[in-house]
Formats: structure tokens, C-alpha cells, sequence
């Protein structure tokens, strides 16, 4: 069996810039994620070592399929980059059940899906690599974002959870936790990038690319959680130490009456 990366949300953004990363490093790379042409397109740039797997992963039998289908193609999973994610803005009164129900299904269940599946044969083999991607909007309650950033926190804790749990397996895992990055995901999520460059600062923005290395070279290291640029890991930090009765109020006006 060759090793391999497996990287979710592989079509655009950060998760397509982590598979460059990881590809650069010499890794084989699997590619998931729904669009098959982004896919296929990336794979070409990348040549030999990407494989195309296009798979939905709010479906879980899709999520399922997954081992199977790298096993057929002769290769072992042994880093994991849980990036797939989605948002829905807008505050609950006003929500779209179904619509928030999906964000749950692809940025929580997916991400224990996937660690149940490919992390035992890492354990047995006795190494390898989870790098889940969550957000600075870990660190606190997003008002406006209620589901996404509750669905970020439970990567984090979820994260330090298994870290503990593999220590002494020769496996690790980490939380990559970016803030604000120009992939189209804002636009998805209804916050066109020119609204949200009115509520987050520029120094807060990060080129997607820096993120994947700054991802790729702290799981390496052995860090636990890793926030890209010092004024998001200042921004993570007050969001954080800074009281809920302070905080959220600001929060809640600067999103929702946006």
C-alpha cells in the first residue's frame, strides 16, 4: 500500500492550497470534495500522485464509501485534512432548518466520520497525521453564525480530545483554526468578501496558500492548535479570555445589523 493524504474540501480555497502543500512535500494526494471538475482540474495542475475522489460529504453513506475507494486504488490513508466545511449566516428565528442541519452534517459529522474511519489503521500501523480544520470563531459564540461557529468549537475541543487520546501512538492530530480568507466561502455563506472586509480589519486577513503551509508546518511540529498570522491569534486569545456579557453584544450588532 502507498501513503497518502486525503484532503476534504479539496475544490478551492484553503483546502485545495493544502493539497498543493502536501503534494509538494512529496505526498500522494486524494481529492474530495463535490465538484468533480474542480477536482480533475487541480489533479491536472498536480500530475502524477493526485487522485480525484469526488464525494458528498453531507451523505453519509457517500462518507462511508471513502476507505473502500482509496483501499481499491492500492493506497493507506495516513494524514487526514478534515477542511470541508459550510456556513449559513443570519440569525436562528430566521433559519432554514434543513439549511442549518447540512452545515452540522458536513463541518461536524463528517469530521468524526472520517477520524473513525482512517484513524484506527493509522494507530495500527503506528503513525500518521489529523489536521481538522476549524476557524477563530472557535474560540467563542458567533451570533449571526450561531450553527457554524458552534460546529468550529466542536472541531477544537473534539481535536484536543483525540490528541490526548493518541498520545503515545505515534499518531497526532491538530486544529488549524484561520480567520478571515478570500476562497468564496463568505459569498456561499451570504457575506460577500467587500461586507466582510467592513467587519474584520484587514491585518485579520490571510492569503489561503499561508494558511495551508502554516497548517501543514504545524502539524509537522507537533502543535496543537494552529492560528495563522499574529493579529488572528490576538483577535482568537480576546475572543476567548474576554466575558460573554461584553463580548457578545458587540458581536451581535456588528453582524446581524451589518
Amino acid at each position: 500500500m502507498q501513503s497518502a493524504a486525503l484532503v476534504t474540501g479539496a475544490s478551492s480555497g484553503i483546502g485545495a492550497e493544502i493539497a498543493r502543500e502536501l503534494h509538494r512535500r512529496g505526498n500522494h494526494v486524494v481529492l474530495v470534495a463535490r465538484r468533480a471538475d474542480r477536482l480533475a482540474a487541480l489533479a491536472a495542475e498536480l500530475g502524477e500522485r493526485a487522485v480525484v475522489m469526488p464525494t458528498d460529504l453531507s451523505r453519509p453513506a457517500e462518507r462511508a464509501s471513502l476507505p473502500g475507494r482509496v483501499a481499491a486504488l492500492g493506497l493507506q490513508i495516513d494524514t487526514l485534512v478534515n477542511n470541508a466545511g459550510l456556513a449559513v449566516m443570519g440569525p436562528q428565528h430566521r433559519a432554514d432548518p434543513d439549511a442549518e442541519l447540512n452545515v452540522i452534517e458536513v463541518d461536524v459529522a463528517a469530521v468524526v466520520d472520517l477520524c473513525t474511519r482512517f484513524v484506527p489503521g493509522m494507530v495500527a500501523r503506528g503513525h500518521g497525521a489529523v489536521l481538522n480544520v476549524a476557524s477563530v470563531g472557535a474560540f467563542g459564540p458567533l451570533p449571526g453564525g450561531a450553527v457554524y461557529g458552534a460546529s468550529k468549537a466542536f472541531v477544537l475541543s473534539y481535536t484536543h480530545a483525540l490528541r490526548a487520546e493518541l498520545k503515545g501512538t505515534g499518531v497526532t492530530a491538530a486544529t488549524l483554526c484561520p480567520g478571515p480568507v478570500h476562497t468564496g466561502f463568505g459569498e456561499l455563506a451570504g457575506i460577500p468578501d467587500e461586507q466582510a472586509e467592513k467587519l474584520m480589519p484587514k491585518p485579520l486577513w490571510v492569503p489561503a496558500n499561508e494558511v495551508a503551509r502554516a497548517g501543514v508546518d504545524g502539524l509537522v511540529a507537533g502543535r496543537a492548535v494552529i492560528v495563522p498570522g499574529r493579529y488572528n491569534r490576538v483577535a482568537a486569545a480576546v475572543n476567548y479570555l474576554t466575558p460573554r456579557r461584553l463580548l457578545l453584544p458587540l458581536l451581535a450588532r456588528g453582524v446581524l445589523k451589518s
